[in-house]
């Protein structure tokens, strides 16, 4: 054997032989020491993630979060036991979902606290604070939806867009001034979604799921992920760099609104938020610093107003499907997950922005413009997020 075969053997075997005491420490953990694993009290954990009001019934979506199986065995509304069908069955392996349909001529408006128990005699409860009828896919609701999305996606995407010739126009420090803007837009919305996605997973997620950890995961891979094929999209045609970073501005928005929408939908659907006139306005006010922050990449580049509606409609539209989704069929599991990707996404963005306003000045000092354009950023975020 030559002397270079015989060190990849060495390598590959230095690789090898961890993973196979590995392999044999799961094999006796799981086979002759498994009496570890059996030692204390293993604590059943199912979650009500869902609780539908419909004609004459309660509809309460469970999950089973637990380590070990379960059977549900009785169902109560106010504490009160009432007869109950389960769909497909009672029992349920590890995050198996059953319908459990409940007869009850439940009352709009009134509060209601919805009890399940499993065979060893524990029972879970969620509460709701008013009930509503839910949301029936029609016409009519399909296109409600569609509406609301539209109204606090797309076209406050759009009116922000419209500052694009003015940002065009004025000179290189003012347009530093409006990329740092950008930049603190980007930064406030990104703390919004993990400040989000924190909430969601806290309320409506089982401990199982470890949200926090969860949620850390996936911004950071979304992040990288994002971030290295931001690096192939941009390191071509520099001419082309202004309309590649505004894609993806747009991309991270979307993904953003998508998470939004998800909420929405779910909010609506439920009949927990009155969407009167000033929620639609709060949130257009909000939502439309979105589109400066497009106009302001994109206008150093010779952009046609078909490509500025694609991006507002990358940016904007997803907050319709997520309005969809939310209002028909709502997991809290995909708001986080949609809320998080689109914090990563936004943290990706943000660097870039950097980078291109540090690659412009020549400087990898913060100046006086980039400062000023992030602090005015934030409160501009801010001042509009407590409107809605």
């Amino acid at each position: 054997m030559e002397l270079s075969e015989r060190r990849r053997f060495k390598t590959l075997c230095a690789g090898v032989i961890p993973l196979v005491f590995v392999v044999a420490l799961m094999a006796y953990v799981f086979g002759p020491g498994s009496d570890l694993l059996n030692r204390g009290v293993t604590l059943p954990e199912i979650t009500i993630e869902r609780v539908d009001f419909v004609k004459s019934e309660i509809h309460a979506v469970v999950r089973n979060t637990g380590p070990v199986p379960v059977a549900i065995t009785m169902a109560d509304v106010n504490d009160r036991i009432q007869p109950a069908a389960v769909e497909p069955d009672g029992y349920l392996e590890r995050y198996e979902t059953a319908l459990v349909r409940i007869p009850f001529e439940w009352n709009v408006a009134e509060p209601y606290r919805v009890g399940i128990t499993i065979d060893d005699g524990t029972r879970f409860e969620k509460e709701i604070n008013a009930a509503a009828p839910a949301t029936q896919m029609t016409a009519d609701t399909v296109g409600f939806f569609a509406l609301v999305g539209s109204l606090v996606g797309v076209v406050p995407v759009a009116i922000g867009m419209l500052w694009i010739y003015f940002i065009s126009q004025i000179r290189r420090n003012r347009y530093h001034f409006f990329l740092a803007l950008t930049a603190g837009l980007l930064l406030f919305l990104g703390i919004d979604s993990v400040e989000e996605a924190l909430e969601i997973s806290a309320e409506s997620l089982a401990p199982s799921f470890n949200g926090v950890m969860l949620i850390s995961t996936i911004i950071v891979v979304s992040f990288l992920g994002l971030y290295y094929a931001g690096e192939r999209l941009v390191s071509g045609n520099m001419s082309a760099k202004p309309l590649a970073v505004a894609l993806m501005i747009s991309v991270g928005i979307g993904v953003h609104n998508f998470g939004e929408g998800l909420a929405i939908g779910a909010a609506l659907g439920m009949g927990s938020i009155a969407f009167g006139a000033f929620l639609i306005v709060g949130f257009a006010l909000h939502n439309t610093t979105e589109g400066i922050a497009i106009a302001a990449a994109a206008s150093r580049a010779r952009t046609r107003i078909a490509t500025m509606a694609a991006l507002a409609l990358v940016a904007g539209s997803p907050a319709i499907f997520g309005s969809w989704i939310g209002g028909f069929s709502y997991w809290p599991f995909w708001s986080v997950i949609f809320l998080s990707v689109g914090a990563g996404a936004i943290f990706q963005v943000m660097a870039v922005l950097l980078k291109w306003i540090r690659d412009e000045s020549g400087s990898a000092a913060l100046g006086m413009p980039v400062a000023s354009g992030i602090a005015t950023g934030m409160l501009i975020m801010y001042v509009t997020s407590i409107i809605v």
